[in-house]
């Protein structure tokens, strides 16, 4: 059996309440006191039962890590850095998939079962009432790519989708392009929104170009092929602002099993920098969302809020930038 609580207090001659306080953060023990237990847990191979110090304290230390979109590969990315991010600070994700759910209530309902700490909501395309559910039923959370606001409801960080818009389509009229379009994900998700407002907004300054626009089912590989191909049928624009690296690797190989190539006939740039889209057979002109700064940031908010629940909302914003591959013709 493994070793005990008790086991370590008769192994290092003090009480079990000393052993406890020696395991739980915030609690009073002499330096002398702490070397002496922790000397003889490492001596019996003993570890706290985490669950068991959480009765003590009141606290789990789980934080719920929410999301929707799970046929995303940048997601992969994000659970790395959030997972080893959260457990370097002692805390534990708990990790919850809404793939096709929008009400919160099931999920409030599940993470109180599970007594966590505070939730991470780490999704582009829910709105912000999602997360404000979650501040209403009194558990702290932090909206992670979440759509910005000035006076937010909820903790925000993440990027300014409208501004990347404007980004992709400044890089398109750079680059001579009279007849663009956007390629977004789904319509009703609030990122889509966003960077198509962008998009419109920049090209409404520049008569000389046409502009169109359609939507994937979702942020998939599989969506931005099928839009693809469609688009194709009907005549492609010369070039097109995928609202996603994964349905910007979608549009590539619906173009690629037309016969066409890219930049030569259709030119792409896409949004996340995701590692995929630097592989040499993708090498897709993208614009880079920070996300390990974004993650950063967040499980920062997190900690703050475990001291203080009471913080005042705020919005993270963190800067984006092109980056330069080959799936759009030079700058003319």
């Amino acid at each position: 059996m493994p070793p005990t609580l008790k086991d370590v207090a008769e192994r290092a001659g003090v009480s079990r309440a000393a052993v406890s306080r020696t395991f739980t953060d915030g609690a009073s023990v002499s330096l002398k006191m702490r070397k002496k237990v922790e000397k003889a847990a490492d001596e019996l191979g003993y570890s706290p039962n985490a669950l068991a110090s959480s009765l003590t304290t009141g606290r789990t230390k789980l934080i719920g890590l929410v999301s929707n979109n799970f046929h995303n590969p940048i997601f992969l990315e994000v659970f790395d850095l959030f997972t080893r991010g959260l457990q370097d600070r002692g805390l534990r994700p708990l990790l919850v998939n809404l793939s096709d759910e929008t009400d919160p209530v099931h999920s409030i309902r599940m993470l109180r079962q599970y007594s966590v700490d505070a939730v991470v909501v780490a999704s582009s395309t829910l709105p912000p009432g999602f997360a404000k559910s979650f501040r209403d039923a009194g558990v702290p959370v932090v909206h992670s790519f979440g759509r910005y606001a000035s006076s937010p409801d909820v903790h925000v960080v993440g990027i300014d989708n409208v501004e990347c818009g404007r980004m992709a389509a400044r890089e398109l009229a750079r680059r001579g392009y009279h007849d663009v379009a956007f390629l977004g994900g789904p319509i009703t998700a609030t990122s889509t929104q966003d960077r198509f407002k962008g998009f419109v907004e920049e090209l409404s300054g520049h008569s000389e170009i046409a502009m169109r626009h359609s939507y994937a089912e979702a942020y998939s590989f599989n969506a931005g092929r099928k839009e693809m191909l469609a688009r194709l049928d009907e005549g492609a624009a010369q070039a097109y602002f995928c609202g996603d690296d994964v349905l910007s690797i979608g549009a590539l190989s619906a173009i690629a099993d037309s016969g066409l190539k890219v930049p030569g006939d259709i030119g792409l740039i896409g949004l996340n920098d995701m590692e995929m889209a630097g592989w040499e057979n993708i090498n897709l002109t993208t614009i880079r969302q920070p996300i390990a700064q974004i993650i950063d940031s967040s499980i920062e908010l997190i900690v703050s809020l475990l001291a203080n629940p009471d913080r005042y909302p705020e919005a993270r914003l963190f800067p984006c930038r092109v980056i330069e591959r080959g799936t759009l013709r030079p700058v003319i």
